[in-house]
């Protein structure tokens, strides 16, 4: 009688070796590039992420009206109780995966206290959407690099792997 570690290896083998020639055995998609690679067309297209989340009208930039009613919008989701103000529980709350829970590191929680720290301007333990707003502008500002009203990923990348004393110069 075989032993448990050559069952397991069978039953692993039964299941890799379609898994590894049904694309050989695929007949050639007429309309694939001819190395191969499937068509742009069958990829299905990925959500926007990052700043362009914001781009509501679909234009390619983000505008400044577009980035604050996304923000205001933003605050509105983290207010869980509804109450105008952030606490830092409700800034930096996070839904836990189904099975686990990942807490942050002490790292991370240094780092997010520091920001809440820096967004609550008046010392109150809380954050306003005028507060929130505040560092808001600040960050639209920051990626705005050639001053138009409006940003994109890379203007934000390039923003952000600017020098912090480029930055300073920048915000002048």
């Amino acid at each position: 009688m075989p032993n448990f570690t050559t069952l397991v290896t069978a039953a692993l083998l039964l299941l890799a070796v379609p898994a590894l020639t049904t694309p050989a055995l695929a007949a050639p998609d007429p309309a694939a590039p001819g190395d191969g690679r499937p068509a742009p067309a069958d990829k299905p297209a990925r959500p926007p992420s990052g700043v362009m989340r914001y781009d509501t009208n679909k234009d390619g930039a983000v505008d400044r009206a577009e980035w604050t009613a996304a923000q205001e919008a933003r605050f509105k989701r983290l207010d869980a109780n509804g109450d105008g103000k952030l606490t830092q529980d409700e800034l930096f709350a996070r839904t836990p995966a189904a099975d686990s829970s990942v807490l942050p590191t002490d790292r991370q929680m240094q780092r997010q206290s520091a920001y809440f720290q820096r967004l609550d301007a008046d010392k109150d333990s809380s954050v306003t959407l005028a507060e929130f707003m505040l560092q808001a502008e600040s960050n639209f500002a920051r990626c705005d690099l050639d001053d138009d009203g409006r940003i994109d990923t890379a203007e934000c990348r390039q923003a952000l792997r600017s020098k912090p004393a480029d930055r300073a110069r920048q915000e002048r």
